[in-house]
């Protein structure tokens, strides 16, 4: 199993495309619970579809929502969920603690975590 979770920015979309697709195992499953512009979703169709590898669970896609005939829609090797890996009760749970922790680090004079850098991308 290959896990996806990165996040989304100008340097880390596509970062799985056909090259990547090309080191997995011929069994290895791609699991996507980040962002669905991580993944060429071209090259993850004709890998699925050439059994390059094995399948993929994909909590998200590019494009998001999958169209009605996609062909992710009808590959018996891939597992499509409705964006749900992060329940809202996770969600507002680690929010509360990010909070938390940032309240005690801005105190300290240290440096907060989770920051935003546009620059960046995220």
């Amino acid at each position: 199993y290959v896990v996806v979770a990165a996040p989304l920015t100008p340097r880390t979309r596509g970062m799985f495309g056909a090259r990547e697709f090309a080191l997995m195992r011929p069994g290895a499953w791609l699991v996507n619970v980040a962002r669905g512009g991580l993944v060429v979703t071209a090259d993850l169709v004709e890998a699925l579809r050439e059994g390059r590898i094995g399948g993929a669970a994909l909590d998200v896609t590019d494009p998001e929502p999958l169209p009605d005939g996609h062909p992710l829609w009808t590959l018996d090797n891939v597992l499509i969920t409705p964006h749900t890996a992060n329940p809202r009760a996770a969600y507002w749970r680690g929010l509360a603690e990010r909070v938390e922790d940032n309240v005690r680090r801005f105190a300290e004079g240290a440096p907060l975590e989770g920051r935003v850098s546009p620059s960046e991308g995220f």
